[in-house]
């Protein structure tokens, strides 16, 4: 099933445009985000053909089946809350029956967990940036050897160093296990002996063991830090793969305001936590947004991190004063939602 079929087909029953031209924050560079509701024939649902969720590559643009709309519209998910609640003005095609679907037959504690929760991992995402901003890791992979260091005189040296001073090449060198120390390793060296080397090429993930003869004399004791090893080899993946496929438009708008973090995942941070506030105060989804302003200060970088993180503590805690006092039932009625969700379908489909 394709976003092209659906349409074919007409199987659409709500479309809606989404994201920042929803909220009211949309600048021109701004791209159009499409969310909606589709409807699976009868002959597919009741088949094998079940479909949950149509979207194009980039998911710029997701449909969800009605069946996976209740599901989520179940557990107070934020996205599909904003869709249910999409202003008229960003409605693009709502099929009559889907009216029957109110809010406030949905809405319940958990909006607390599920808006509060999504929030704070916009401030994760929004430092894990700041992160690879200020280290960045350099396109020269490191290998095995940046992480190995020998004794030498009263301390130790890396072992990189002391194959300059000895003028000795990795190749010619041989290691042994030392008993009941981890990662510790006897050095020998020979140009005359068919040792395997420290490692077998650059891509090498761990060190070579040789067979040493009983007279050979070592020559240091090796230390291998395989978990810093490892450590780096996550973090230069991570980096890398970041950079392949990183928003450049976000990217540089990050660069350009100077402050190191995504200042688009902290200004939704604050969307979140406010809608959250709202919903425990009013119990109310008000997708767009009144303070643009503010929040756009936010996404250009007109405050610092840390500023920035104790306003958002002092929503957090807003946020879980209004949810201890408020009305709302600790979870979504999950019958009613179960039979609203059977009752639409069957309307649906009869009036197929």
């Amino acid at each position: 099933m394709t976003i092209e079929e659906l349409k074919e087909k007409g199987l659409i029953i709500l479309e809606c445009i989404s994201g920042s031209r929803a909220y009211g924050l949309d600048t021109p560079s701004s791209d159009t985000d499409i969310k909606g509701v589709f409807l699976l024939p009868k002959k597919d649902f009741y088949g094998l053909e079940y479909t949950a969720q149509v979207s194009n590559p980039t998911n710029d643009i997701v449909y969800y089946e009605l069946g996976r709309y209740m599901e989520l519209l179940a557990v107070n998910n934020p996205n599909i809350l904003e869709l249910l609640n999409t202003p008229k003005s960003a409605v693009l095609y709502k099929h009559p029956f889907l009216e029957e679907i109110n809010s406030e037959l949905i809405l319940s504690k958990l909006c607390k967990n599920t808006f509060g929760k999504f929030a704070l991992s916009q401030i994760k995402k929004a430092k894990g940036l700041k992160k690879k901003i200020v280290n960045p890791v350099r396109k020269e992979r490191k290998n095995i050897l940046s992480f190995c260091y020998v004794n030498y005189g009263q301390g130790s040296i890396p072992l990189k160093k002391l194959l300059e001073i000895k003028n000795w090449k990795q190749e010619n060198c041989g290691l042994i296990n030392i008993a009941h120390m981890k990662n510790l390793f006897g050095l020998f060296y020979s140009e005359t002996i068919s040792y395997n080397g420290i490692i077998k090429n650059e891509l090498s993930n761990d060190i070579r063991l040789s067979s040493i003869p009983k007279e050979e004399k070592q020559e240091a004791l090796l230390y291998f830090n395989k978990d810093g090893y490892s450590k780096y080899c996550k973090e230069y993946k991570e980096y890398w793969n970041w950079v392949e496929n990183r928003n450049e438009v976000r990217y540089k708008n990050t660069k350009n305001h100077g402050k190191n973090y995504d200042a688009k995942n902290m200004m939704h941070t604050f969307r979140l936590l406010e809608m959250a506030i709202e919903i425990g105060k009013d119990r109310e989804i008000n997708v767009q947004r009144p303070n643009r302003n503010f929040l756009l200060d936010i996404k250009n970088g007109i405050y610092e991190y840390e500023d920035l993180l104790i306003m958002a503590q002092e929503r957090q805690e807003e946020m879980e004063k209004f949810f201890e006092n408020s009305k709302l039932p600790e979870r979504p009625n999950i019958e009613l939602i179960s039979e609203l969700a059977y009752k639409l379908r069957d309307k649906f489909y009869k009036d197929e």
